[in-house]
């Protein structure tokens, strides 16, 4: 009955330990219907994102499988977003004052994440077959990662531990820096060295489509040398880590209105006026979220690099 059970079932912890350790019943586990609401959020840069919010009752198990079974597994140094103590500033100030800048972006980057992977990355971290199947049904949604889902911003470091310790493994060999922010890769050099740029572009290109995902094309890819402006996760890098000039000019422009009492539209700040066709006032929420990332700018670009 034990051999049965181990080649119906695999090797691992089953479903049982899976409702211990999320602190419930299994029947109760298994009562949980996945269901989500769709709509859609502009890109910064043009688009449509597609949002899927999980139902309250499975939003709820998502918490808890994250606070409980993912958090404290280990993602790959280089992955900065979505990980504790980490941030758009510590990722950009890893490549600040650097020679040459290579940016590269995912497409689709959470559905593109797929049910196989995760499949296999649960086997690998100790569930079988059953528990494993259970853990998709509620972690996935129409074959990948819901982006909206609790769980999956952190799934997706996790699972992404081989691509990124196979880009830092060749960026470090060749004496470059390589992080990731969820989507967005960036590879810098101290040394502009145009062959190894381009010896680097084809195998992340490569690495990339044998993890499963795509690169948009040349238009999303850069490569930005000391003489032009050098931008990673939205932050200029060239000689240490700051706000756009633009977006420094625009906060300074806010502050002072508001101090005179005037009231200032997003279509002030010309970037923003993509985000918005209606152009809204700027609420005191939005101006404290501003100069709050200004502060977290400031204070974590002066932080020493560990």
């Amino acid at each position: 009955m034990g051999l049965l059970n181990w080649l119906l079932k695999g090797r691992g912890f089953g479903t049982e330990e899976l409702a211990r350790r999320l602190g419930t019943d299994l029947p109760q586990l298994e009562d949980v219907v996945p269901h989500y609401r769709e709509f859609g959020i502009p890109k910064h840069s043009g688009g449509v994102r597609r949002i899927f919010a999980p139902a309250p009752d499975l939003k709820t198990l998502q918490r808890r499988i994250l606070r409980r079974l993912l958090a404290r597994l280990r993602a790959h140094p280089a992955a900065t977003a979505y990980e504790r103590g980490r941030s758009i500033v510590t990722n950009a100030r890893a490549h600040q004052a650097q020679a040459v800048v290579l940016r590269f972006d995912l497409v689709d980057f959470f559905p593109s994440t797929g049910e196989g992977r995760l499949r296999r990355y649960f086997r690998r971290i100790g569930w079988n077959r059953p528990a494993t199947q259970l853990l998709l049904r509620w972690c996935t949604y129409r074959g990948g990662l819901p982006q909206g889902a609790p769980t999956s911003p952190r799934l997706s470091n996790l699972v992404n531990y081989r691509l990124d310790a196979r880009l830092s493994g060749m960026a470090t060999a060749l004496g470059g820096v390589y992080t990731r922010y969820a989507d967005d890769i960036t590879i810098s050099f101290a040394e502009d060295d145009r062959g190894k740029v381009m010896s680097v572009q084809r195998y992340v290109r490569q690495v990339v489509e044998q993890e499963g995902y795509r690169l948009h094309r040349r238009k999303k890819q850069s490569v930005r040398r000391r003489h032009q402006r050098q931008t990673v996760t939205g932050l200029v890098v060239n000689d240490r880590v700051n706000l756009p000039r633009e977006v420094r000019r625009w906060l300074r422009a806010v502050e002072h209105r508001t101090q005179s009492g005037s009231v200032l539209s997003l279509r002030d700040y010309k970037p923003l006026e993509r985000r918005s066709r209606k152009s809204p006032t700027l609420t005191p929420a939005q101006l404290e979220g501003w100069l709050a990332l200004q502060s977290m700018v400031d204070r974590q670009g002066r932080d020493r690099l560990v």
